[in-house]
């Protein structure tokens, strides 16, 4: 298989988590453990842990907040080169723990970050894009607000023009748009016209096509995948996954990638002991896109892919650091002990 050469460049805001601990409440809780997370930068950390160079692009807060975002950063490896900084407030969420059959509640802070605030010519798209392998971001961005809709604008444009292939994860996020007099169909479809590899499954591909898939299973996905292939002709890829939740330490898990000729769909794996469902969905990402810089075929993706974020539900954070050795020794054994 031929890879391909060149540095991922992950677009969008970082953000500082505070979370429960201990399955508090949140009126219960007399501290919150701090890390660092965000969809984009989740992704850089992944890549960079299986090998990769991979480069975020983003603006933090000239402040202790903002050194610590970006000391984690280079701590998981990710080039830090092409992050800005500004006068302003980072952007937070708050995550209050679930148990039992009490699900986690995510609570957003990050209106007016210095993220959010941005111009699009506060970023050097052209620097950082030059001799790229690939480009990702995600709907989160432009679920801001109009500013972030033109920052997502810019960095397609800036792919575009340097010829770099898109990856776009449409991460609905319903709190941040309903947030706004927003149009996200209008604003994602938008965007989905530019992408090669798109991250997201069949309710995706329905909000942004406005039309409902029948059937189920491997059938439901294939004839939405058609019809995104229809409707995004410079579209390749599609990378899913379908977890069923059996418990709340306990989910089972496929991963399915698409192709125009053809896709591949993984066995379940069951997923238990879980200690940390947040950033899983990037760890799929990351997967994924580590066995396409190596060329690798839609059932390695789709198997890399699914080993990785089953991987990350045993980490906790919102970054998967879990090296290459690792994800090729889960894939091979099926999760078994190694000796």
């Amino acid at each position: 298989m031929t890879g391909r050469s060149g540095h991922i460049v992950c677009f969008g805001e970082v953000l500082l988590r505070l979370a429960t601990p201990g399955h508090r409440l949140m009126t219960q809780a007399e501290s919150l453990d701090l890390v660092v997370g965000g969809a984009e930068a989740n992704v850089a950390a992944g890549l960079a842990a299986l090998g990769h160079h991979a480069v975020l692009l983003t603006r933090l807060p000239a402040s202790p907040l903002g050194d610590k975002a970006r000391a984690a950063l280079g701590a998981a490896g990710v080039d830090t080169r092409h992050v800005g900084r500004g006068t302003g407030r980072m952007g937070l969420y708050f995550l209050e723990s679930g148990a039992g059959l009490r699900p986690a509640t995510i609570t957003y802070d990050r209106a007016g970050s210095v993220f959010a605030q941005s111009a699009p010519g506060d970023f050097d798209f052209a620097r950082a894009l030059d001799g790229a392998a690939l480009l990702h971001l995600s709907g989160i961005t432009p679920a801001l607000g109009p500013g972030g809709v033109a920052l997502a604008q810019a960095a397609v444009a800036a792919a575009d023009a340097a010829g770099v292939p898109i990856c776009f994860d449409g991460n609905y996020r319903a709190m941040l748009w309903d947030a706004w007099d927003s149009d996200p169909r209008a604003i994602l479809t938008d965007l989905m016209q530019s992408a090669s590899i798109m991250i997201g499954n069949h309710r995706d591909i329905a909000l942004l096509l406005a039309q409902p898939f029948s059937g189920d299973g491997a059938e439901r996905r294939r004839e939405a995948a058609q019809a995104a292939f229809s409707a995004f002709p410079r579209l390749t890829l599609i990378a899913s996954t379908a977890r069923h939740i059996a418990g709340p330490d306990h989910h089972r898990i496929a991963a399915r990638v698409d192709a125009r000729d053809g896709a591949h769909q993984t066995a379940e794996v069951d997923v238990t002991g879980i200690v940390d469902r947040i950033g899983t969905g990037d760890a799929f990402a990351a997967g994924v896109l580590h066995q396409w810089l190596q060329g690798g075929n839609v059932a390695a993706m789709a198997q890399a892919g699914l080993a990785y974020t089953a991987l990350k539900h045993s980490q906790p954070g919102d970054m998967c650091t879990i090296g290459r050795a690792e994800l090729e020794a889960f894939s091979a054994s099926g999760g078994d002990v190694r000796r």
